[in-house]
């Protein structure tokens, strides 16, 4: 980037915890937020954020006491004149999100980079209202950003290479793993983890396994730290329920529909932890383990699993043969941004082709379009059988 100075609108907890990273990655950083609390509670949240850290030796106590030295907080956006690149980590408003970036395009350079934090708008329509829209680009950092060591670089309709390139490179600083991704729902960990979810909430509204079982073979079996079901009442089904819905409303892919078992769910005030009840009961704030429920044998574990797993590796290879990222990237992005065992073109690898296709194709009988095939999946398959 041109200069040593960074730029962060938005103080909120990504906003802060972004502040941080460029902190401690060398940068002079000015946090400004429209609120005058929310600003100062955003800076002295990242001072004691950095003593935490050190006194967790994750970096020395002169590496905290230099970094909280390059922040400065700004009164006004004015004050980003100069700054080469700016991020945005306001909320998840279109609307707010437009406004900021004229407003931002006014007060900085012309040189400078603007980066959007969305984890669920387009970049592309973010930037419709700004002059430059070659310069808009969007990074997206995992929460916490102090810990999550992924950032999707994401390229709208109109980035410019140059854009792309600062994002990284300021990514790489702050010591975080930069992945190229295109403007799709959910860039790419958000849009591949959805069969995650989607697909073992199949599983159990057909009767095949109960959700703690199916948690113990993902976790078990799989290595996922989480089984999707407690993953869900963590998170908040209704939460999860607005995201599915979310995708859907981008675009209507019949394997992207949301569940009627999270309906029901949200509809009955079961929405997780934080109500009590979920997919398992809490007391509290401790899981109840239910009772009882059958055990699969070997061959019902497995076909969980392949369900499941056959199912993430297809929608990597929508992903994919949508330029959305290479297959490398997607691996990635699905290891660092959710910390899953293996990601889907590994699992891919690991099962064969082949065999991927004709689960699927056994689940896509009926012409259930949940199962379709994708042709980037096809493609391997008939390249594994030639061999």
């Amino acid at each position: 980037m041109t200069t040593g100075v960074l730029g962060v609108a938005g103080a909120g907890t990504m906003g802060a915890g972004i502040a941080q990273l460029a902190c401690l990655g060398g940068y002079q950083t000015r946090l400004w937020d429209p609120v005058p609390e929310a600003l100062a509670a955003g800076a002295e949240r990242l001072r004691a954020d950095l003593g935490r850290g050190a006194e967790r030796e994750r970096w020395s106590a002169a590496q905290a006491e230099a970094a909280a030295g390059r922040l400065t907080t700004a009164s006004s956006l004015d004050e980003f004149e100069g700054c080469g690149l700016v991020i945005e980590a306001a909320p998840e408003d279109l609307r707010l999100k437009r406004e900021l970036y004229v407003r931002l395009e006014a007060a900085c350079g012309p040189d400078s980079v603007l980066a959007t934090n969305t984890s669920s708008l387009s970049v592309t329509e973010i930037a419709a209202e700004a002059e430059r829209r070659e310069r808009i680009c969007g990074m997206h950092f995992f929460n916490p950003p102090a810990l999550m060591k992924l950032v999707e670089v994401v390229a709208g309709e109109a980035t410019a290479e140059r854009a792309l390139r600062t994002a990284t490179d300021a990514a790489e600083r702050m010591g975080r793993t930069a992945i190229r991704c295109g403007d799709s729902p959910g860039f790419v960990v958000n849009r591949c983890n959805r069969p995650f979810v989607l697909e073992s909430l199949r599983i159990l509204d057909q009767g095949i396994a109960g959700h703690a079982e199916i948690d113990r073979v993902l976790r078990e079996d799989g290595g996922y730290r989480m089984g999707p079901f407690e993953l869900m009442d963590l998170i908040g089904i209704d939460v999860n329920l607005e995201v599915a819905r979310s995708f859907f409303r981008q675009r209507p892919e019949p394997r992207w529909q949301p569940h009627p078992i999270q309906e029901r769910m949200v509809a009955d005030g079961r929405l997780g932890r934080k109500t009590g009840r979920g997919f398992y009961e809490y007391r509290d704030g401790k899981r109840l383990d239910p009772a009882g429920g059958g055990e699969l044998d070997d061959a019902g574990r497995r076909s969980v699993l392949e369900r499941v797993v056959s199912q993430l590796v297809n929608e990597a290879c929508f992903a994919a043969d949508e330029g959305v990222a290479e297959p490398a990237d997607i691996d990635t992005a699905m290891r660092l941004g959710l910390n899953h065992p293996r990601g889907p073109f590994e699992w891919l690898d690991e099962i064969g082709a082949e065999r991927v296709e004709a689960i699927l194709e056994a689940l896509h009988a009926g012409s259930d379009e949940r199962y379709r095939p994708a042709p980037l999946l096809q493609r391997r398959a008939r390249s594994a059988h030639s061999n």
